[in-house]
């Protein structure tokens, strides 16, 4: 989803009607944001298939971002069948994050 266009209401639906979802909070002028922006993608592309991921730019739509009580760049909330399962906000490790997700993305997928 390009978060130029996204409003509350799709992002919620999109949340709603995917199994799996990882908003990915984040600003173009905070460098872990930019660093860790392509890490995170690849660890979703390539571990979690079918994890919708939704990057959103925090400057661009502090509305949502303020809907979802987030007050820092980088942040991560992670859905599983439209509920919080977690969120990370700062310093944050793919490794942990991928470690978190795995086990209940199994049980959801069945893989």
């Amino acid at each position: 989803m390009n978060s130029e266009t996204i409003s509350l209401e799709s992002l919620r639906k999109f949340i709603s009607d995917n199994k799996a979802v990882m908003v990915y909070f984040y600003s173009d002028r905070c460098a872990p944001c930019v660093s860790l922006r392509p890490k995170i993608s690849n660890m979703v592309s390539g571990a979690f298939p079918e994890m919708g991921l939704v990057f959103l730019n925090s400057e661009i739509s502090p509305e949502i971002t303020g809907d979802f009580g987030i007050f820092t760049n980088p942040a991560i909330v992670v859905f599983f069948e439209g509920k919080e399962f977690r969120r990370y906000s700062k310093y944050i490790s793919i490794n942990e994050l991928g470690g978190d997700i795995e086990r209940i993305y199994q049980m959801v997928f069945g893989e």
